[in-house]
């Protein structure tokens, strides 16, 4: 079936909240979604015919559900929210009957303006961020924060105390060398970082400027159930939260800097997040680039130049989702069940399957786990790619398997890879 792409068509669509939408192990027709163009058919997909013509621009759309999604694994850019997917789909023609696609507006236009300021606030909202907090759309992904961060919060012979949990931690760690004075308080390394330090046994440096952590370490699957408080009252508490933000609820008055890759867990690659206390705006180096500057992008809104403005609109989609889903909270109390799930399978497997990081601070988020027959672990890709089951290939310098189970990652995806998990034990143990 083939809908009108009119501008009526398109308000109706934009106005409709996200309906909830289940992913299938099995081919499924995709529930009734408000949208001027219809999801791809389950037969082969048809291709877009655009043709030019004196008086209007034709797009046939493709018709009916597809079977063609796989359950995607990938630490980021990571699966993102079907409904969202949809959603933009219905909208990225002709947002809310503006005319045009959100990724041909001016970003000081009202259509966009309206946007990220959507955005913003249903931000605030999930994440309860007091009006003390700036909130900052940026580019460059969660690295460039690493320079950012000593950039803006410390003058050049100032000590800062980073504790290195994993690859993250480390790098951020080497980039704040080069504009401050550093100092590592705790490390993992010794013990393949499968662990997080008793922070009442560390000692703190008391001169030191800020404190820095990676809240989730993305590639060793490592992750703080509780966060650590600096050792002086004018210290502040600074994280990398970029592969568990908005999994659960946090609070921000903790800290005094958040940030955040969106590649991950609330939108497309392309944009950065940073919640910054507001007060410790403005002290920036002289050296500071100016697109590096917190100052800058606060006083103009994250609109100082053109900001990643369809990956915002994406962001603000899903954040949209999550409201809906009822917070925060609601959503951690599904992540603790994709993770209980998966966890209690690698360790009923009698050690088929192993996961190596300290049972207390598992991520919810990343699962790494290994097989006792290493020999086994290209085919256990192979096989579970045929299922539909897509980088489950742990990162290469740890190796073993990684299965990052986002927000979007629906519990379907997980019970579907536990169920593959086991029949290829019984296949292979032996």
């Amino acid at each position: 079936m083939t809908m009108s792409m009119s501008a009526a068509a398109a308000t109706t669509a934009a106005t409709t909240p996200l309906p909830q939408l289940k992913h299938s192990t099995t081919p499924t027709q995709i529930a009734a979604f408000p949208t001027t163009l219809s999801r791809p058919s389950t037969s082969a997909h048809k291709s877009i015919s655009i043709t030019c013509s004196s008086t209007a621009l034709q797009t046939p759309a493709p018709t009916a559900a597809s079977t063609d999604r796989v359950f995607n694994f990938a630490a980021g850019p990571a699966t993102l929210p079907e409904n969202v997917l949809l959603k933009a789909q219905s909208e990225l023609y002709n947002w809310h009957g503006s005319g045009m696609s959100v990724m041909e507006m001016s970003h000081r236009g009202k259509e966009f303006l309206s946007i990220i300021q959507k955005a913003e606030s249903d931000l605030r909202t999930l994440l309860n961020i007091p009006s003390e907090y700036s909130v900052l759309f940026l580019q460059g992904g969660a690295t460039t924060q690493f320079a950012a961060v000593p950039l803006n919060l410390c003058k050049p012979e100032d000590d800062v105390d980073y504790v290195i949990t994993g690859s993250w931690s480390d790098k951020a760690f080497k980039e704040a060398g080069k504009y401050c004075k550093p100092k590592i308080i705790w490390r993992g390394k010794s013990e393949k970082y499968t662990k997080i330090p008793d922070f009442n046994a560390i000692e703190q440096t008391p001169s030191a400027r800020y404190l820095h952590i990676c809240a989730n370490e993305t590639i060793h699957g490592v992750e703080y159930k509780n966060y650590p408080n600096p050792a002086a009252e004018n210290q502040v508490l600074v994280a990398d939260m970029s592969s568990n933000f908005c999994s659960k609820p946090v609070d921000v008055t903790k800290f005094g800097v958040i940030y955040a890759g969106a590649q991950k867990n609330v939108g497309p690659s392309g944009v950065t997040i940073v919640i910054i206390r507001s007060d410790l705006i403005g002290n920036a180096q002289p050296i500071t680039p100016v697109m590096l500057d917190y100052k800058i992008h606060a006083d103009n809104n994250s609109l100082y130049n053109t900001p990643p403005c369809y990956g915002i609109y994406m962001c603000g989609l899903v954040f949209e989702d999550l409201v809906a889903q009822g917070g925060l909270s609601e959503v951690e109390k599904k992540n603790i069940k994709k993770a209980e799930i998966l966890y209690d399978a690698i360790g009923g497997s009698k050690g088929f399957y192993r996961c190596p990081v300290d049972k207390s601070v598992r991520s919810l988020m990343n699962v790494p786990f290994t097989l006792a027959k290493p020999e086994l672990e290209a085919e256990f890709v192979k096989e579970a790619a045929k299922e539909k089951m897509v980088q489950l290939k742990g990162h290469r310098s740890v190796g073993g398997m990684r299965a990052s189970i986002y927000n979007a990652m629906p519990l379907a995806g997980v019970e579907k890879l536990v169920a593959f998990m086991k029949d290829f034990q019984a296949r292979h143990d032996g």
